[in-house]
């Protein structure tokens, strides 16, 4: 039977960075995870590369004047703290933005980490200071993006596993965490047959043998419930958002499947705040999938005008990158699990950008000759834009607003887009574009957006007439509510070590990353301030690798 110091359940970024830890420090760890070598990092590999970091030479460089006090501001405003389990979401939250304005951009560096220099200003709120939203812009994009995130963590732990300090088993599932007298003592697990699918795609669970494994400590790490449909849905917060949405597209790649939660609840853990979650409004179908079900989030600019599933415009704070789950509940308000952008061709070659490492190569290929020809010179939008434009079932395109409203009606096969009152919905808009004044309150946040030197040169087109054809074509575009993250998870500790439901640790069994709300049982509250997903796997990660409680 093997035996190491650690088994880390999980090949994603949070265990990446808990395995390089541990090996920094002489343990041998053992790496298991139910798919192939090439699925290596998870679904960080599919992420834009976003970090919340505070007070940055990046900022600075861009005229932000940021702090941990305003951050911590912002944070506790949106996280919005209410109940008697968010005592360690509260203690990891405060953590992570001092680790977010303190150590970690000069660690990250150190280990080669890079940032695109524009900060992006991502999840602004849009209705008070003390509620929620980013005050300031600090969504860092890494350069490279998802793979670029991963990689300095992918390369400390290849150098370990050569050094014989780490072991990867890919293909190992695990069902069972074994305890003895109430501490972990190792894993065990079914091996699946090999599987030589691309990255993301759905897998085979064909089993071929069993296994078993020893460690004095076990991590989990094994992500959220984004890709499991049924579990998002027995999740879901009707009181507070509404009824769970008919349908829903998929962010994540299906392995996302939420099994290791209740394996580590039969083990002690404590599941808490399992209601609190993340989904975008702005996905749309993926014309070329990789996964099931396969949506695409567009982020948005704040130009676009958004309209409900019978053609009502919606009331701030439901702009366009503003508040994602208040734009949520105002949807699902409406009766409908859908919603359209009505936008124009200057407005997406400014403002459109994709989620996900496949839908920027630029960023990703690190070429910045790609982003200036692709972002800044080109006259259309960035070719993954485009090809959705093009290809997407979501889109459609016309040179008037009339043949526009005909073909988006087709495209849901109904009537229910009133021609008339959108018409006149845009036309009193434009009509606000004669003066640089307005008591449009999205025009007033495209002005606003547009001080901000990052959002004028790349991410905030001029104001301009939507029904002015020098602008078009017009674009309608059908947003469907795609899922994403789990906001709550199991209850930890500062070094990441479980706790039961009297709050007393297990011995032995920790968590970090997604599984554990991303560090406490769900650091974020009920809000998520964007680049904390990513910087949650990391800082949790890096907290179990350092633990002075892993034996």
């Amino acid at each position: 039977m093997e035996h190491s110091d650690v088994i880390i359940v999980g090949a994603g970024l949070a265990g990446l960075v808990a395995a390089a830890e541990l090996a920094d420090r002489g343990k041998s760890v053992t790496i298991i995870d139910q798919e192939p070598e090439a699925f290596l990092g998870g679904q960080a590999f599919w992420s834009l590369g976003g970090l919340m970091l505070v007070d940055t030479p990046e900022q600075r460089r861009m005229g932000i004047k940021d702090s941990r006090a305003l951050a911590m501001q912002d944070w506790f405003g949106s996280a919005q703290f209410d109940r008697p389990q968010d005592h360690w979401p509260r203690k990891w939250a405060e953590a992570y933005v001092d680790f977010a304005a303190g150590e970690m951009r000069p660690w990250l560096y150190n280990m080669g980490m890079r940032w695109f220099p524009i900060v992006g200003w991502a999840e602004r709120g849009g209705s008070f200071a003390s509620g929620h939203g980013n005050s300031v812009p600090r969504f860092h994009l890494t350069w490279g993006v998802g793979p670029g995130t991963q990689e300095p963590f992918e390369r400390r732990v290849h150098e370990h596993e050569k050094a014989g300090h780490i072991t990867l088993k890919f293909r190992h599932r695990c069902s069972n965490i074994i305890m003895k007298n109430g501490a972990a003592k190792g894993v065990a697990g079914e091996v699946l047959a090999p599987d030589n699918s691309l990255r993301g795609q759905s897998t085979n669970r064909d089993i071929v043998a069993d296994f078993e494994l020893r460690a004095a400590s076990v991590i989990i790490t094994s992500g959220g419930i984004g890709g499991n449909a049924d579990l998002v849905r027995k999740s879901w917060p009707t009181d507070r958002l509404g009824p769970a949405p008919k349908n829903m597209l998929c962010g994540v790649p299906a392995h996302v499947d939420g099994r290791m939660v209740s394996i580590s609840q039969q083990a002690g853990g404590h599941l808490i705040n399992n209601d609190r979650m993340w989904h975008y409004t702005e996905g749309v179908k993926n014309w070329n999938p990789i996964w099931p079900n396969h949506g695409i989030r567009i982020l948005p600019g704040p130009s676009s005008m958004w309209f409900d599933a019978e053609g009502n415009r919606f009331a701030p704070p439901a702009l366009p990158g503003f508040d994602s789950l208040g734009t949520l509940k105002a949807i699902l308000d409406t009766g409908y699990d859908y919603s359209w952008f009505i936008t124009t061709q200057k407005i997406i070659k400014k403002e459109f950008a994709l989620s996900g490492s496949e839908q920027n190569p630029d960023f990703e290929q690190k070429s910045w000759k790609e982003v200036f020809k692709q972002r800044i010179f080109n006259k259309q939008a960035t070719p993954a834009v485009e090809a959705f434009k093009e290809h997407g079932e979501d889109f459609v395109t016309a040179d008037t607003l009339a043949e526009l409203i005909a073909k988006m009606n087709a495209l849901e096969g109904n009537a229910l887009l009133p021609f008339d009152k959108i018409e006149a919905e845009i036309k009193a808009r434009d009509a606000q574009m004669d003066n640089p004044f307005s008591k449009d309150a999205q025009i007033m946040a495209i002005h606003a957006a547009r001080k901000y030197r990052g959002d004028k040169y790349q991410r905030t087109a001029k104001p301009h007439k939507i029904l002015d054809p020098a602008n078009g074509p017009l674009i309608g575009i059908k947003l469907n509510i795609i899922t994403r993250k789990t906001l709550g998870g199991l209850k930890t500790d500062l070094n990441s070590q479980m706790l039961n439901a009297a709050g007393e640790p297990i011995a032995g069994l920790f968590a970090a990353g997604e599984v554990a709300g991303f560090g406490g049982g769900g650091y974020h509250g009920y809000n998520a301030l964007e680049g904390t997903f990513l910087g949650g796997c990391i800082f949790s990660g890096r907290q179990a690798g350092r633990s002075d409680t892993i034996a």
